[in-house]
């Protein structure tokens, strides 16, 4: 089933990018995330040196898409996580569907969700699924490079964990390349 639907998935790309009208446009994408926690160190005390907030996790995206009328795009990903407080690396590969609310002169405001697979390298855990929830902003940049930055919502089902998940809100920078 699913080499079927990406078989389908690529003629339609195909045949959208040979078309005589253009509906849309193909991208590349990239970016990089970092999620924050609690310090357990911190106090109430300013003298004390601490940071309230710590990063523990970085993720890196890559991906590739097509976007339509300016306002739908699908993109299929892949990238690298690791949360170092927890050991854990993983490799999600997933497709996003991305939608722009609002657009101003090539500014967009956009939500985003994402399903996919994600593998992990160890033995210490299984395979599980990847979810991602999300909006941002895609500036403008110059010629055809936008600046993305975006907040989001992890989901990675990992048996072992609390409820079989770990979940993460990540903070990211990134970019797209149409």
């Amino acid at each position: 089933m699913k080499p079927l639907l990406l078989l389908i998935t690529f003629l339609a790309i195909s045949s959208f990018s040979f078309s005589q009208e253009k509906i849309g446009k193909p991208f590349f994408t990239g970016s990089g995330n970092v999620t924050f926690a609690v310090n357990e160190h911190y106090t109430l005390d300013p003298d004390d040196g601490e940071p309230f907030l710590v990063p523990n996790a970085i993720f890196l995206r890559m991906g590739f898409g097509y976007e339509f009328k300016k306002r739908i795009a699908i993109s299929v990903n892949g990238g690298f996580d690791y949360h170092w407080n927890y050991a854990v690396s993983a490799f999600p590969t997933y497709f996003s569907l991305k939608y722009n609310i609002t657009e101003d002169q090539g500014d967009n405001f956009f939500t985003e969700v994402s399903y996919g697979k994600m593998w992990r390298p160890s033995s210490n855990y299984p395979d599980g699924n990847y979810y991602r929830v999300g909006f941002g902003t895609q500036v403008k940049g110059a010629k055809r490079w936008n600046t993305i930055i975006r907040l989001d919502f992890h989901r990675k089902g990992i048996i072992g964990f609390d409820n079989n998940r770990l979940d993460s809100v990540s903070l990211g920078l990134g970019f797209s390349f149409f």
